[in-house]
């Protein structure tokens, strides 16, 4: 018999347990399918929608550059970039080996070199490094291989690239400096944007590893101008992160906007070729290497408009400002990173003679008529100890038999140190008292453009030094001395001056005592060259209109002064210190010679810091025509001597290009 089994030799207990175990697995399954359907569902269907649809951010073309003419200084280029997706490469490694290989033969990148982390694009990595650093990371996304390659190699891997899986070739827009070096100083330049402003950026809509932010110059000055603003939009994925499709409605990028400069590209190469030239001859004519920074600077007095910025040496901005190439620019003593036009200062010597002229005739210390003697050296007392001929001090001029007795205008016109050491500080028997004194002379300065920055809307602008007395108790521990008061009649001491504030001290007294803020842009524009902004010139005040307003200077020079002085200025030109080295042709002109002693740490590490036998920095500003001036110049060369022979011919040849090419422009508008 069978008892205990069905039909068909199944034991019913079997089947019966068989059947609970598929009920409580639908049951399960329903619970399941009811918990993602009803109760999750909502939740799981956002899930899944969010993985499919990604948000992107749409870059924005930055702004460019022009000159005044409209040639273009700063654009935007296309460069390729040969990118590697480690997941859509081929499982064979025969076949990926040589994707590799063919890479490498097109690019240069090595296939394997295992040296230290570094960026993609950068010397130290191969390919194979490369690729298993993206699989590491983020096996999906694209990584970057070769940058900036060769267009005619982006063509071969485009039309090779059904041949190569997981090979693509991206553009990318980068910036274009096509004056380089030239301009590179007030131009600036752009990276990626760095680590430490990440966050401030992001908050901002920019994408990190993608756009560009300015570093220095008017790329960064002006960042939010340029940058424009990113757009957004959504689009659908696939599990591999390939776009799909676009999604909904796209808020488009927003350009950024242009700048147009003051800047005369043609006169900034003339003043660079005229400064270049220049410190080259006195190398040779000296037989070392002498003359390591030189600027020039030129202005419309009259607007405060730059019309060239050459700083020496420079750098050059097309190249990246990371690695390597920035640790050469920072270890350099010269610092070609620092636009040595308005960061950097020194003693402005004897170009400085004419804020004590201002100042001692407003001030009634002397008169235009009266003569002082100048016998070529002057001895002071200590005042803290008039008994000790040990502790006297020797004033000397440059001029070692002296002037004898000298007026103002030939004062000026001559540079005669020894009156203006007797106006500033006092002489007993000539000048009673302490003469203009420290306090007034600081008075003045400020009030002719020193001591402060002069707002130029570039980044950096080094304020300068006008001492006095609370600045050197302060500072240096010491009591403020007649000779320290000596020495800033003439520019030397404790006072220095950026290039930009001895410019614009001759172009104010040029212009008639007008402070102009010097400028670099005159109009903002959209992207089809229509101005947004226009920016018109400013004065920041007014030396000679009779009129105190709030934040200007409150003691106004009297109006005789200032045609004094630019008639003596006018004399350095005609017959006085640069008369044989910075005289146009035809045209007038007015100036000041500069030569400033100095020991800093390079001059005194070459052993150069003689007492009595310092080196000397060599300056002249000046302007154009006379009587009613237009260009306004000014160059500086660093330990290059007097400065009519060295500064006086580069002034001269800036000028003779400035009118030249307006004469050109003025024959090409008839």
């Amino acid at each position: 018999m069978n008892h205990g089994r069905a039909g068909n030799g199944v034991v019913p207990w079997r089947l019966q347990a068989l059947q609970a175990i598929v009920l409580v697995l639908a049951v399960i399954f329903v619970a399941r399918l009811f918990q993602i359907q009803i109760l999750r569902g909502e939740v799981l269907s956002q899930d899944a929608y969010n993985n499919r649809i990604e948000a992107v951010s749409l870059a924005a073309p930055r702004g460019v550059i022009y000159d005044r003419n409209g040639v273009l200084l700063v654009r935007n280029v296309p460069v390729f970039n040969v990118m590697i997706t480690p997941a859509f490469l081929p499982d064979s490694p025969a076949e990926t080996a040589a994707i590799y290989q063919r890479i490498a033969d097109l690019t240069g990148v090595p296939m394997d070199l295992d040296g230290p982390p570094a960026a993609a694009c950068t010397p130290g990595r191969g390919i194979l490094q490369l690729v298993e650093e993206g699989a590491t990371n983020s096996p999906y996304d694209a990584w970057p291989i070769a940058c900036d390659v060769d267009e005619t190699i982006a063509r071969i891997l485009r039309e090779e690239q059904v041949d190569l899986p997981g090979v693509s070739v991206e553009t990318a827009p980068i910036r274009d400096y096509p004056t380089g070096v030239l301009t590179a100083a007030f131009i600036g330049y752009t990276g990626r944007i760095p680590e430490s402003l990440v966050e401030f950026y992001e908050e901002r809509g920019f994408v990190t590893d993608r756009d560009l932010v300015g570093y220095a110059g008017l790329e960064y000055q002006y960042q939010d101008v340029l940058a424009g603003r990113n757009g957004s939009g959504l689009v659908e994925v696939d599990v591999a992160g390939r776009v799909i499709r676009s999604l909904g409605d796209i808020t488009p990028a927003v350009p950024g906007n242009s700048l147009r400069l003051t800047i005369d590209t043609r006169l900034q190469a003339a003043a660079e070729s005229a400064l270049r030239n220049r410190m080259e001859f006195l190398d040779r004519y000296v037989g070392e290497p002498r003359t390591s920074i030189g600027v020039v600077i030129a202005m419309n007095p009259q607007t405060g408009e730059i019309l060239a910025m050459v700083t020496l040496p420079s750098y050059e901005n097309n190249r990246s400002i990371t690695g390597y190439y920035y640790q050469q620019l920072t270890s350099d003593p010269r610092l070609p990173l620092v636009n040595h036009a308005i960061q950097s200062v020194f003693p402005p010597g004897s170009t400085f003679k004419l804020v004590t002229a201002v100042g001692a005739l407003t001030e009634g210390v002397i008169t235009p008529e009266a003569r002082l003697n100048d016998p070529g050296r002057i001895t002071i007392a200590n005042r803290y100890y008039p008994n000790d001929p040990g502790r006297s001090k020797d004033f000397v001029c440059w001029l070692e038999e002296g002037h004898g007795r000298i007026s103002m205008l030939d004062a000026i016109a001559f540079s005669c140190n020894i009156y203006f050491y007797k106006i500033g500080g006092g002489f007993p028997g000539e000048v009673e008292g302490d003469g203009l004194g420290i306090e007034r002379i600081g008075t003045y300065a400020r009030a002719i453009g020193y001591g402060n920055p002069l707002g130029i809307d570039l980044p950096g602008e080094n304020p300068g030094l006008i001492p006095d007395p609370d600045w050197k108790r302060i500072t240096q521990g010491e009591s403020w001395s007649t000779g320290d008061t000596y020495n800033a009649t003439t520019g030397q001491g404790y006072v220095v001056a950026t290039p930009l504030q001895v410019l614009n001290s001759v172009a104010t007294l040029g212009n008639g005592g007008r402070v102009m803020q010097p400028h670099m842009v005159s109009d903002i524009l959209d992207g089809e060259g229509n101005i947004v902004e226009h920016f018109d010139p400013v004065v920041r005040w007014d030396l000679s209109d009779g009129v105190i307003t709030p934040d200007t200077p409150d003691r106004l020079i009297q109006p005789w002064v200032i045609p004094l002085v630019q008639e003596g200025m006018r004399r350095v030109v005609t017959e006085g210190t640069a008369a044989d080295y910075a005289q146009l042709e035809a045209i007038s002109s007015a100036g000041k010679t500069g030569t400033g002693e100095f020991c800093d740490a390079v001059a005194n590490a070459r052993g150069l810091c003689i007492p009595g036998e310092w080196p000397t920095h060599s300056w002249y500003a000046a302007y154009a025509p006379f009587e009613d001036p237009e260009i306004a110049v000014v160059a500086f060369v660093y330990n290059g001597g007097e400065g009519a022979v060295t500064s006086g011919p580069i002034v001269r040849q800036v000028m003779e290009a400035y009118f030249e090419l307006r004469a050109i422009d003025a024959a090409a508008a008839h």
